[in-house]
């Protein structure tokens, strides 16, 4: 019913960026969050970014500084700025999105079919 689009993972050494992008479709009446999570093998999975409505951000503690998520809300799209890489942010990461089909609940999640990034030192 919603469709999410990611791109823009890939190989870097440590300390480049990359760009993740994530764009909705589908029966969207309005968005409330959307972001990334991310997980690397035998490693728990870890919310890397949100962004709500209201353009509130979080981000994870180890990403503080160093990644930025946006959004264009006329596309229904969600971006995650990755500057200076390390390799611990060598992981799969899949964007998500809680919306509403009408003013009304319920919520519906919708994640994405996730990206690799991977970051060699």
């Amino acid at each position: 019913q919603v469709q999410l689009v990611e791109s823009g993972g890939g190989l870097v050494q440590t300390g480049g960026s990359l760009r993740l992008s994530c764009a909705a479709s589908g029966s969207i009446f309005s968005i409330a969050v959307m972001g990334w999570y991310r997980q690397a093998p035998g490693k728990p999975r870890e919310l890397v970014a949100r962004i709500f409505s209201g353009d509130v951000t979080y981000y994870l503690d180890s990403v503080k500084g160093r990644f930025t998520i946006s959004r264009d809300n006329a596309q229904n799209t969600v971006f995650l700025q990755m500057n200076s890489l390390k390799p611990e942010d060598t992981a799969v990461y899949t964007c998500f999105v809680i919306s509403r089909r009408s003013s009304a609940p319920p919520d519906f999640t919708s994640w994405g079919q996730g990206t690799q990034v991977t970051v060699s030192s």
